[in-house]
């Protein structure tokens, strides 16, 4: 699995209460996306939207605390989205 997949997969894993949240999370675990592309072309609109809201928060909180390798990552997932 892409690097990149891998921190966005942990960064679901705070939201996984979420309805929405676990079905990409499960995309993640079963689909074995080889890069981000192929991951974002497999999602839906909604979840789309969805991410958007997360990865901006997981970004912000990534660079509060001073994670800069998550920043970089969470940033390529969150620019090939949108």
């Amino acid at each position: 699995m892409d690097d990149t997949l891998l921190y966005l997969r942990e960064s679901l894993a705070n939201y996984i209460e979420n309805d929405l949240c676990k079905q990409i999370f499960q995309k993640i675990e079963q689909n074995n996306y080889e890069s981000e592309e192929q991951f974002a072309e497999d999602l839906d609109d909604k979840e789309m939207s969805y991410l958007d809201s997360i990865v901006e928060r997981e970004l912000n909180y990534a660079k509060n605390v001073g994670d800069d390798t998550r920043v970089d990552q969470l940033t390529e997932v969150y620019e090939l989205l949108f």
